[in-house]
């Protein structure tokens, strides 16, 4: 961490242009001892040092106030849109990548493996990935539910016990509607997790097991950034195949029957 702390200081330029496994490889070190080391110096992630990085590097060659050179403005031309986007993208899978603790992801896996039923719960943009989520896992045969609905949320958290498992996907970690069902589930026994952007948020505190997501910039023009979406259908794909790796003698005939069922379902019907 060292090491990291004094390149970034005495090469603020040369390293924002570097990636996550850029910086690593010059430092000799690890992504995950780099992202540590952006978070020990404040900083969410390592995208957040880079972008900070790039703009002492402005000011220094400037003398202006430094600005955020990888925001989307209103009169960018469509080209440099999708560069900026699929950058920004390929950062935060890697960021996302490097700060997950497999350790956890392990536990969670092991114990949505054996659940007799899991919830999970999301609103906004969050909801749709916990809709992805659940059917996933109902597609190899575990019985999983999604609720963006913050009232059928608690109605069902209530039903929960020992040897459920309550997911709550949020990126600010401090979404009362997904904290509430997941505080619910807490208090009844099950096994929670809390996917999320802000591993000290709220909703950690009821949460057994923390996964953690690359924190997304957002800005006017991108409310519900495509980042954290992306961040957090990662971890949503390492569980899930996770779980399918542990359950396969039973995952792998559930999901061929679910793909017979759908075939079956666009077939010409005969006369």
């Amino acid at each position: 961490m060292q090491r990291v702390a004094e390149a970034v200081a005495e090469d603020p330029a040369g390293c924002a242009a570097l990636t996550v496994t850029g910086l690593a490889e010059r430092t000799g070190t690890s992504e995950a001892t780099v992202v540590r080391t952006a978070r020990l110096l404040g900083y969410p992630g390592y995208r957040d040092l880079r972008l900070a990085l790039a703009g002492l590097a402005a000011h220094q060659q400037s003398g202006r106030a430094p600005a955020l050179t990888t925001d989307i403005a209103v009169d960018d031309p469509i080209a440099d849109v999708v560069a900026k986007l699929a950058h920004d993208e390929q950062q935060t899978l890697a960021d996302t990548a490097a700060g997950l603790d497999t350790v956890q992801l392990g536990a969670v896996v092991a114990a949505a493996a054996t659940a007799r039923r899991i919830d999970v719960y999301g609103a906004g943009a969050s909801s749709l990935v916990g809709m992805d989520l659940a059917q996933k896992l109902l597609r190899i045969g575990l019985l999983a539910h999604a609720h963006a609905d913050p009232h059928l949320a608690v109605t069902n958290a209530v039903q929960l016990r020992s040897g459920d498992v309550a997911i709550a996907i949020t990126h600010s970690g401090s979404t009362d509607d997904v904290i509430e069902p997941l505080r619910v589930a807490f208090d009844r026994g099950a096994t929670t997790v809390a996917i999320t952007g802000r591993p000290d948020g709220p909703v950690t505190q009821y949460a057994d097991h923390v996964l953690t997501t690359s924190t997304a910039r957002e800005s006017e023009l991108r409310p519900a950034a495509m980042s954290s979406r992306t961040s957090q259908l990662l971890v949503v794909d390492c569980l899930f195949i996770g779980v399918a790796q542990r359950t396969y003698e039973s995952a792998a005939p559930a999901l061929a029957a679910s793909y017979e069922a759908l075939a079956h379902r666009h077939r010409p019907r005969s006369r």
